[in-house]
């Protein structure tokens, strides 16, 4: 990771310049539609999101699919037929069917009778609390989200918010919510010419309309006049009637930008902010790092260096006291190189994952894209986990290879799938579309044990055939927790911010996109990692305390610690979940998150202190 910083920190300059607008996949091509053709309108599961207001709270993280029976949604003829979906997307909770609405291009319709529900009580109040958690539709039309029409009230402009409301339970409709059973679908089309048209928008105002429900008997709807909110009740069958409208728009907007709208920025400063604020850190630690090495140690090492090895004028003291024991062999040697072989599979997962993002392949348009990539780069960078280990192993003074090589292909893979399984287990208990089917888990299983684990055998060959990295100085003979914590503030204050940012794309539903801000971002906590490692591993050597290999590794991944603090944090302050499962949920992906973190910049400190006691103790001339 800190080998490729500096390309990563120059894609991220060039693409600053192109986050706020959107990409495409490179050679997708858009679908020509001609008038009269259908438009085929997809749905995907109900989401819970953040209302609109300033002190909203997300109230759930359990998703649902469109046709699960409570809900009473109308379904296609022959019923819904579900879609083919990447890995991401099904890992994403992405659930896609097909659906009743018949729409044709440039084809407007006044007002087209759905179909007509019978709701029974219990469903009623199931209904009504997922509209009190601010549960969404999600429709797909042409691969186009279907949106809300909203206006920043900071900029005054206006954008697409992805999704909407399932119900109404502001105001007056607090105590018993209202049913939007009426939609308004407005599409935007674009024509590149004569005869040939693209969807470039869709837009969905939702309403209520109360009143009688049943099926007009000479067929002529009314779907324009005032009438009464539809307001279930939670103790008699209700009758519920879905309506809807399409109207066609045309619109300047190219297809290759259509995403523009989707992808708002709310308060660019709040970026620049948090990037301005990393890189003063940056600059601040990398000064002091470099008076230390290049004033300090220097001055050190040409003292030591200009004593007549026949004289005894000068003890050593300080860091040179504990050349002989520095590279001594560490406790438990074996659960340290794993560690960082994993942590060494991740940072090369991280970087890949950022350089497509950069360069445009991981595009809102293409669903499931980005944990797809980083499913695959995972799988395919075990070798490099296996080398790293196997190195690192060596270096510690380890002989039982095999074992090395076993544990670095099993331990945390096993750890993650075991969480991942328990959270999946409470998905299924509270009747969610979000957990993960069996045949996903069996593939990313056959991923694991068919490419992953042999190509991180082949990697600890190769790493065992390069050997123990060589030591300037060989041994004479053969707990931090407070440096820790403190560590990790710098790391973690160049990345807060947009850690918020990334916490709302992931629990609130809301798609990210300035990938350029993410790549800066990770390069200057990668960069500021490894200089305070640097830094507080010098210190401790001065101390004349050799044990630097467990506080090199800690140390870098202190800012987990603090991930962990925020994130909860942001439990208390944005989050609002009454259910035990959410809270399970939430807590199990933050633990998941922080792990990551910790195994990444751990990974980090430890290598570059590695690298930097072996130039430290390679310029000392010793006896």
């Amino acid at each position: 990771m800190v080998g490729v910083q500096r390309r990563l920190c120059l894609l991220g300059v060039l693409s600053l310049l192109s986050t706020a607008h959107a990409f495409y996949l490179p050679g997708a091509a858009p679908h020509d539609y001609y008038e009269g053709e259908p438009v085929e309108l997809f749905v995907n599961a109900l989401t819970p999101m953040i209302a609109g207001h300033d002190d909203a709270k997300l109230k759930s993280l359990i998703n649902y699919d469109y046709y699960n029976p409570a809900f009473h949604f109308c379904q296609p003829e022959g019923g819904p037929k579900k879609q083919p979906e990447s890995l991401g997307s099904i890992l994403f909770g992405d659930r896609i069917f097909n659906s009743p609405y018949d729409i044709k291009m440039l084809h407007n319709e006044t007002c087209r009778l759905l179909c007509v529900e019978n709701v029974p009580p219990e469903d009623a109040k199931f209904i009504n609390d997922r509209i009190r958690e601010d549960y969404a539709i999600n429709w797909l039309v042409d691969g186009l989200p279907a949106a809300e029409m909203k206006m920043d009230q900071r900029t005054k402009e206006l954008f697409f918010d992805m999704g909407f409301n399932l119900g109404d339970d502001e105001g007056e409709f607090e105590e018993m919510p209202a049913l939007h059973n009426h939609y308004d679908i407005v599409l935007r089309w674009h024509s590149p010419r004569t005869g040939v048209y693209r969807i470039v928008g869709v837009l969905v105002w939702p309403t209520s309309r109360g009143g009688s429900q049943e099926a007009p008997t000479d067929g002529q709807l009314d779907c324009t006049s005032p009438a009464p909110p539809l307001i279930l009740s939670e103790t008699m069958n209700n009758t519920v009637r879905y309506t809807y409208r399409v109207m066609w728009n045309e619109s300047d907007t190219a297809w290759a930008t259509r995403w523009d709208n989707y992808l708002h920025i709310f308060d660019p400063r709040i970026h620049w902010f948090s990037l301005i604020n990393a890189v003063i850190v940056v600059v601040f630690l990398c000064v002091m790092v470099s008076m230390i090495l290049v004033r300090t140690v220097s001055r050190d090492i040409s003292r030591y260096n200009a004593i007549d090895l026949s004289e005894d004028v000068q003890e050593d003291w300080g860091w040179k006291l504990v050349h002989g024991e520095v590279f001594r062999t560490p406790q438990n040697p074996m659960v340290l190189s794993v560690l960082v072989g994993n942590g060494a599979q991740l940072c090369a997962m991280v970087a890949v994952t950022l350089v497509f993002a950069l360069l445009g392949f991981l595009s809102p348009s293409n669903r499931g894209s980005l944990a797809t990539v980083m499913m695959i780069c995972w799988t395919f960078f075990g070798g490099i986990g296996g080398y790293v280990s196997s190195r690192v192993y060596a270096s510690l003074g380890g002989t039982n290879k095999r074992r090395n090589t076993f544990f670095t292909a099993t331990i945390m893979p096993t750890i993650v799938f075991a969480i991942v399984f328990l959270l999946d287990l409470f998905l299924v208990a509270a009747g969610s579309s979000g957990a993960v089917p069996f045949g996903t888990l069996l593939l990313i299983i056959i991923l694991w044990f068919g490419i992953s684990a042999p190509l991180s055998a082949v990697g600890s060959y190769f790493g065992a055939k390069h050997g123990a990295i060589p030591n300037p100085v060989r041994p004479t003979y053969l707990r931090p927790w407070a440096t820790t914590i403190l560590a990790g503030v710098l790391p973690f204050g160049a990345a807060f911010v947009e850690l918020y940012f990334v916490l709302s794309s992931l629990f609130a539903s809301r798609a990210y996109y300035a990938f350029g801000f993410l790549a800066l971002t990770a390069a200057i906590v990668a960069l500021t990692t490894a200089t305070v490692t640097i830094l507080f591993t010098y210190f401790t050597l001065c101390r004349e305390d050799y044990r630097w290999h467990w506080r090199a590794f800690l140390t870098g991944g202190g800012s987990a610690f603090w991930l962990l603090a925020y994130g909860i944090v942001y439990w208390a302050s944005r989050l609002s979940l009454d259910s035990f499962s959410s809270t399970v949920l939430y807590f199990g992906y933050l633990l998941l998150l922080a792990l990551f973190d910790f195994l990444i910049t751990g990974t980090i400190g430890f290598l570059a202190t590695y690298w930097a006691v072996r130039r430290l103790y390679s310029a000392i001339r010793v006896d």
